[in-house]
Parts: C-alpha cells; structure tokens; sequence
C-alpha cells in the first residue's frame, strides 16, 4: 500500500515538473495565442449581449464584433504609428540642430561655472567643469546612439516578425471567439459542480475587475492625455503630439511617469536661459505626477471593487515585489484572495 502511494507520489511530482518546464518554455513563444484567448475571454459578454438583443447566431455575432474590433485597432494603429514615424523623421532629421545645441549649452555652462566657481580653489572647480563635461558627452552620446544605423536598422528587422505574431493572435482571436463555449463546456466536465460553481463565480470576479480596471485606466489616461495636450500647446507647440504622445505611454511607469520626459526638458530650457519655459514644464509634470497619484487609485478602485487604501497598498507592494507589472498584479491578487474567501476554498476564521 505505502509503496503504491509512494509510486503515485513520484508520478504526481514528476507530471508537476514536466508541465511546469513545459510552460516555462512554451509560454514565452506563445504569447499571441495566449493573449488571443484573453481577449476571446473579455470580448465574450458583448457577442452574448448582440445574440440577445438582435436573436442572432453566434457566428454572425462573433464576425461583426471581430470586424468591428479589427478596424477599430487598425485606426488606432495607423494614426499612432503614422503621427510617430512622421515626428521621428523630423527630428532625426534636425538631429544635427540639436548636437549644436548642445554643444551652445556646454559652452553656456562652461562660462557660468568659471563665474560662479572662480572664487572657489582650484581643484573644486575643476572637479565641478570635469563632471558637467562627463555628463554632457553622455547625453550627447545617447542621443546619437539613439538614432544610429543599427538600432534603426534592427528595429525594422523585427518589423516581419511583429507581423507574423500580429497575423497570428488575429487568426486565433476569431476562432477562440468561436469555439469558447465549447472550451468551456470541455473544462467544466472535468470539475465537480461545486468546483465548476466557484470557478465560475471566480471568473465572472476576475472578469468584472478587469473590465473595471481598464475603463479607470483608460479614464485616468485621457485625463493625463488632455492636461498635457493642453499644457504643451500653452509652453511649446512645437512637436506636441509627438510629445503628449510619448509622455502619456511614459507616464504609465510608476512613481516616476512623465518626470523622465519633462525634467530634462525643463531642465534644458533652464540651462538654455528660458527660464519661464523650464518652469511651465517643470509644474506641467508636477500637475500630471499629483493627477496620477491621487486620481488612479481612486478611481481604480471605485472601478474594481476595492476601496482606494487597499488599491493603493497592493499596487505599491506588487511594484516593489514584481516591478511594473506589479502595479497590475497586485489589486487583481487582493480581488483573487478575497473572491477565494467568498466561495470558500479559504477559510479565515482566526481570532487573537
């Protein structure tokens, strides 16, 4: 007896570490039909909503949501990319421009650090004009490096590979979109009734948090959007959709967000002489870093079911554990545990 338990032990473990090596290899190349499943999986509720409301099949129901979603991204895409590319070229093109700049800034620093620094001894200001040397001739090389041949050249490199994985997420995103119900017929046979019951009423939780969770961050994104749209046309319009653009995908990294783009340009102009221009930036990227931090958390849990103080203590410490995803991760564990909790599969009842 004890052997036959050993022996199924041994099997049990083995099968554990097999399929976990298998995920562990599989899921990095699988990520398209991984991500295609999960959009399947969201996008289920608005084909169920259109077979109630206009009695129609599945299939007519799954290809006009599929349609629909396609030309939707495909707008997006083409007008994000489009605008980006253009302001690209053009400032690529204007690089040169920007190295004189800078090397006009250096010369104006140079001459500031002899004036404030010529009462100081000798070896303080030459520390002082060795350092401001060191850092300009970093920026001046990430700035060249940023657009050399080769990373442009290896960017488009990948471009046929995007295609491919973008042909194939689109491929599997219809026929899961087709086929889920019985995917989920096939997974529940396997379960109790009361297991398949707390399943779903975990997933229908899950899936209610994440719907909440993209419309509070699709709302905080638009507010952080228009603030500096408007800000940027108000202190320099020059480039400003390339710019609001990019500060709104930066501004998404937590704690620090739109303060990379905006502190060195404030910087810039300070250093330049425009001293209001610096400034105006500079409380730009304070007005958008106080929205982030005291908006999101608000509205994000106000949108996942989560007051905001145990929103804002799980995505602080999934940040610190996991880094940026974690700032993810972290509301949907809570949700996760306290979902386990209801349906019973934990069971708390401790008391000091």
């Amino acid at each position: 007896m004890n052997r036959t338990i050993t022996r199924k032990l041994i099997i049990r473990t083995l099968a554990i570490i097999c399929l976990l090596i298998a995920v562990y290899f599989i899921i990095p190349v699988s990520v398209p039909i991984i991500l295609a499943g999960v959009t399947a999986f969201l996008l289920e509720p608005i084909v169920m909503f259109f077979k109630r409301k206009w009695k129609m099949s599945r299939k007519i129901a799954v290809a006009f949501i599929y349609i629909v979603s396609v030309i939707f991204i495909s707008i997006i895409c083409y007008f994000t990319i489009t605008q980006l590319m253009s302001q690209i070229i053009s400032i690529s093109k204007q690089a040169p421009y920007y190295i004189s700049k800078l090397s006009e800034m250096w010369g104006h620093m140079q001459e500031n650090i002899s004036k404030y620094t010529e009462d100081f001894p000798t070896e303080v200001s030459a520390s002082l004009q060795k350092t401001t040397t060191d850092f300009i001739e970093k920026v001046e090389d990430s700035f060249l490096n940023f657009f050399n041949y080769t990373k442009v050249t290896t960017f488009f490199s990948q471009i046929p590979s995007l295609f491919i994985s973008l042909l194939v997420y689109m491929i599997a995103l219809f026929l899961f979109m087709l086929d889920l119900p019985k995917l989920k017929q096939s997974t529940y046979k396997y379960l109790m009734p009361t297991t398949e019951e707390k399943l779903k009423i975990i997933t229908n939780r899950l899936k209610d948090a994440f719907f909440g969770f993209m419309k509070a961050q699709i709302l905080v994104s638009f507010i952080i959007a228009g603030v500096t749209l408007v800000g940027l046309l108000l202190i320099q319009p020059k480039y400003v959709i390339v710019m609001t653009i990019i500060i709104w995908i930066i501004d998404i990294i937590p704690f620090l967000g739109s303060i990379i783009i905006l502190a060195p340009w404030g910087t810039y102009h300070l250093l330049m002489g425009n001293t209001a221009i610096g400034i105006k930036l500079f409380v730009l990227a304070a007005i958008l870093l106080i929205i982030r931090r005291t908006v999101e958390p608000k509205v994000m849990g106000a949108h996942i079911g989560l007051p905001p103080l145990p929103t804002l203590i799980a995505m602080f410490i999934g940040l610190q554990l996991f880094g940026v995803i974690g700032l993810f991760v972290g509301p949907f564990v809570i949700i996760f545990l306290f979902t386990l909790k209801e349906t019973g599969v934990i069971k708390l009842n401790i008391k000091i």
